[in-house]
């Protein structure tokens, strides 16, 4: 008997006894020379990660050993998410948790992060100020959606990820602030000063994406009374507040000597115009599972949540449910950072010490002590020598190349974050290779650069 049968059930069987059509020359060939997407989908620029993930792709299928510091990801096999997070995601599905969650997220998993904030950084917020969403992507883009109309300004440094594809997508205008290799590729309050005064949103982030550096709390302070100051003239005239996104993701990534500082806690005031975006996709390895949170002024979170539950932008219940036993887990919290954290910062040492060793030893190498998250910046920067072959290296692409193909070391130039300044500047992650691998590949480099004329 066909399963099912015995209660009127039939199986639906496929009705379609021809040859499927073949559809690709109809789909593959356009008709007309007109537009068929929209001004902003033409402009939208491709990452510039995926272009260098494709050169990685050809030499490891040719058999080439590649140290891939490329990804800001983590290869599970390396990095494994905490055994009672997958556990919980298991017993949640079998639990039947499968249907949409609240549009703003699970109750119970905006508790859990009100009272983690609490707990963590001394920060309490109402659980109003909480909104959960798909990891961190959706909720910066909801905040640029939240927040701006066409037209108006986002200030934002350079080097920096993705927020120049925000404000192409949100129709704003953005002003990059190119940052000093002397303030560690961070922002100060001189630097974003002369923007302020025109600007809707100020958006920061550390430790930050690409370089693995840090605010400490004074130029964090002067940044924030320069916002409050601003928001306090805007309110005499009566005119729309400016707003702070402080993307903290790697905030618990902090290496060991690097304190994290949050806004609020250097100037209560500000709360009432800082939206953090946060989630444990970094500091518990889990890219994939998909659950951030965004923390702010009620008004603007309300508002958030409505733009964002129009796209189903939430995470998936399970795993939302699953996160709340994370959040809570104090003894576990800490066990599982024992290790990950410790792993994390011993490739950061690792790729730090050996190349600052190439620098000791003469060759154009620097490299900044790492901070936080899962990134080391250095510059390599052996411009206008010459390979075996002849080429000249004139820009941080061909360096990039030269790397690749010489010592199987993957690297991203800041010119993919921002930069427009060509200095030999690249973002280094670590999140998919192991020590043995850093280990492997430091003296490729070495020997690529010594055998450059």
């Amino acid at each position: 008997m066909v399963r099912g049968a015995r209660f009127g059930i039939v199986p639906v069987m496929s009705q379609n006894t021809t040859a499927p059509l073949d559809l690709g020359p109809i789909v593959r060939n356009p008709p007309g020379a007109a537009p068929r997407v929209s001004a902003m989908a033409r402009g939208l620029v491709g990452s510039e990660i995926l272009k260098i993930a494709g050169d990685i792709r050809g030499l490891v299928r040719g058999g080439r050993e590649i140290c891939n510091l490329t990804v800001g990801d983590f290869d599970p096999k390396q990095f494994p998410i905490p055994r009672r997070l997958e556990t919980a995601i298991v017993a949640a599905l079998e639990r039947g948790e499968t249907n949409y969650p609240p549009s703003d997220g699970v109750l119970e998993l905006r508790q859990a992060v009100a009272r983690f904030y609490e707990r963590e950084l001394g920060l309490r917020y109402p659980v109003e100020s909480v909104l959960i969403a798909g990891g961190a992507r959706p909720l910066l883009y909801g905040i640029y959606r939240t927040l701006l109309d066409p037209g108006e300004r986002v200030v934002y440094p350079v080097p920096s990820w993705n927020n120049n594809h925000y404000v192409h997508m949100s129709g704003a205008v953005g002003v990059p602030i190119l940052c000093k290799r002397e303030h560690a590729f961070l922002p100060t309050r001189d630097d974003l000063a002369a923007a302020l005064p025109s600007a809707r949103l100020v958006c920061i982030n550390s430790p930050l994406n690409p370089t693995g550096t840090a605010f400490d709390r004074d130029t964090l302070a002067a940044i924030c009374t320069a916002i409050l100051d601003e928001n306090a003239a805007r309110e005499r005239r009566g005119e729309r507040a400016l707003f702070l996104m402080y993307d903290h993701i790697y905030w618990m990534l902090c290496t060991r000597g690097t304190k994290h500082v949050t806004p609020p806690e250097i100037e209560p005031e500000i709360a009432r115009y800082c939206i953090f975006v946060d989630g444990i996709s970094k500091a518990f390895a889990a890219t994939g599972v998909r659950v951030g949170w965004g923390v702010g002024p009620v008004d603007v979170m309300e508002r958030m949540s409505a733009v964002l539950g129009h796209v189903g932008a939430w995470a998936p219940r399970a795993e939302q449910v699953a996160t709340v036993a994370l959040l809570d887990d104090v003894e576990g919290i800490r066990d599982y950072h024992a290790k990950f954290k410790t792993a994390v910062e011993a490739r950061l040492v690792r790729l730090h010490n050996g190349l600052d060793g190439m620098r000791k030893r003469g060759l154009p190498v620097e490299s900044l002590p790492p901070m936080g998250a899962i990134y080391l910046t250095a510059r390599i920067a052996p411009f206008r020598k010459k390979t075996n072959d002849g080429r000249a290296l004139a820009t941080s692409e061909d360096i990039r190349r030269y790397l690749l193909e010489a010592a199987g070391f993957a690297v991203v130039p800041f010119r993919a974050f921002g930069a427009t300044a060509d200095e030999g500047w690249f973002r280094l992650s670590i999140g998919a290779v192991s020590e043995e691998q850093i280990a492997a590949a430091l003296p490729r480099v070495e020997q690529a650069l010594a055998a450059l004329r």
